[in-house]
């Protein structure tokens, strides 16, 4: 059964993800934009971005990234499309997720399909669908979509030739780099960035921001040494996805060339990771907050700050700094596009490397995020350590941890969530709970601002645990407390 979940559908390559599954799933997408009232081509917020005109066909942009096959899936999705009477405008090579997202709202189109398995494992394909707002998918728009999968069952889907389409422009070819570098450069403070002369090294992990990420870095005058910028659909045998593991080749990079800084995107350049000088990693959690701090004081921005439920309240110190706003919300950028699609919101990002700001597709993007990163190293002029640490000094220090701890049984996990939700505990780690959030899993915040949150990773009998303290003691008090709520000593 096709399932579409926080970013899209994803399955084995050749076992459920297949050329008759991916055509279902675009046969049903046609559908989708023609009839939803919502979110297709009768919505009253479509309509109203397109200013009055009228789509005389439904337009869709569609792209892939660099995995086995990519490039044929996406050419099999337009084929579909064409047949079904929408108007495909198809990228001409591998891209990034967010220049698609870019690309739907540049071309006013009904939403864009990208052929990715992001940050998976070499194995997995997948689909992403990005409404015509250039954001992720809402649970309302997916659930949509999966339930007239089940209903149009497994009869042959028809498509048209490509000469045909190509002739007809059903199917238009388009390179979507230029408008998309553009985008990225129009957020950015591309004097101070100059003016630093910083000698970076960056990863790409065999990934879509093969292409985009050294030509935008050069453009602003940085010196770069790459990595891994080859097509390798095996993505050198490990997934591509930028974590502190999986970086110890631009750590050793960055240490032996004394380069300012470490930069990674993972396959689709949605998410990103940071090494500080000397090739020390330097965590998702606190680049929201050194960003967020620069935008406000270095380019006089204002707005409010919106994160996942297990993000850092680093940030909210910050922002309490300055005298604005931080909105919590569930996990999964879904949730946090949405309230960046208000205009009210000046950053948004999650503990696990995604970002985006206002003036931006309400998604989630790597290479904006490696590129604000280079220009908050830039302003400072100091490693971003050393930035990080005045911000601790005028603020208090926030220390974060994450860990998984798995059970034997998933009816372990249902009775752990129940007992939690009747009878959780009103002390931890030698303190007294403060509140309790249950809005994504179970969060326990202490009076002196220390939290801890057990989150279920369903369908595997697996709980993630995410921690926050003062101190590394407090946070290894804490994370040991949370272990023994897991185990039921409680």
């Amino acid at each position: 059964m096709i399932r579409f979940g926080a970013s899209g559908w994803r399955g084995l390559i050749s076992d459920d993800f297949n050329f008759h599954n991916v055509r279902r799933v675009v046969h049903t997408l046609s559908q989708y934009v023609k009839e939803n009232p919502e979110f297709g081509m009768g919505s009253p917020e479509y309509r109203a971005l397109l200013g009055g005109a009228r789509m005389p066909v439904p337009v869709v942009v569609i792209g892939h990234d660099t995995r086995f096959l990519a490039e044929e899936f996406a050419h099999e999705a337009a084929g579909v499309f064409a047949s079904d009477g929408v108007k495909a405008l198809v990228s001409t090579g591998d891209l990034p997720t967010p220049a698609i997202g870019c690309a739907v709202r540049r071309h006013k189109a009904i939403g864009g399909l990208m052929v990715t398995g992001a940050y998976s494992r070499a194995q997995f394909g997948g689909l992403r669908w990005i409404p015509f707002f250039g954001g992720a998918a809402a649970p309302t728009i997916s659930g949509d979509i999966e339930r007239r999968l089940e209903l149009m069952g497994h009869h042959p889907i028809k498509m048209m030739a490509l000469d045909r389409s190509l002739r007809e422009s059903w199917i238009v070819e388009m390179d979507f780099h230029e408008e998309y570098t553009r985008q990225i450069l129009s957020l950015l403070d591309a004097k101070t960035i100059r003016r630093a002369r910083l000698k970076v090294g960056i990863d790409v992990m065999h990934g879509s921001s093969r292409l985009y990420l050294r030509s935008l870095l050069e453009s602003l005058g940085v010196e770069v040494v790459a990595l891994h910028e080859g097509r390798d659909v095996l993505f050198g045998g490990q997934s591509p996805d930028p974590t502190q593991e999986s970086l110890g080749d631009l750590a050793a990079l960055v240490k032996k060339h004394k380069l300012h800084l470490g930069l990674a995107c993972d396959g689709d350049g949605a998410r990103y990771g940071v090494l500080d000088a000397g090739g020390e990693w330097f965590p998702a959690d606190d680049v929201l907050g050194l960003v967020f701090e620069h935008m406000v004081v270095n380019r006089g921005l204002k707005g409010k700050m919106v994160r996942s439920v297990v993000t850092s309240h680093f940030v909210d110190a910050v922002a309490k700094s300055h005298g604005l706003e931080t909105r919590e919300t569930p996990v999964g950028f879904k949730f946090i596009g949405e309230h960046l699609r208000t205009g009210q919101y000046l950053l948004g990002g999650e503990e696990c490397g995604t970002l985006s700001v206002a003036g931006h597709i309400p998604d989630m993007d790597g290479i904006l995020a490696v590129m604000l990163v280079l220009e908050v190293a830039a302003a400072a002029g100091v490693p971003l350590a050393k930035s990080r640490e005045s911000l601790f000094k005028r603020l208090g220090s926030f220390f974060h941890a994450r860990t998984e701890y798995r059970m034997e049984r998933s009816r372990q996990v249902l009775e752990l969530e129940e007992r939690l939700r009747v009878q959780p505990p009103l002390d931890l780690a030698g303190g007294s709970v403060w509140r309790i959030d249950q809005s994504d899993g179970f969060k326990f915040i202490l009076r002196d601002g220390s939290w801890i949150c057990l989150r279920s990773r369903s369908p595997e009998p697996l709980f993630r645990i995410h921690a926050e303290a003062p101190t590394p003691q407090k946070l290894a008090v804490l994370l040991d407390a949370g272990k023994k709520l897991l185990q039921g000593r409680f």
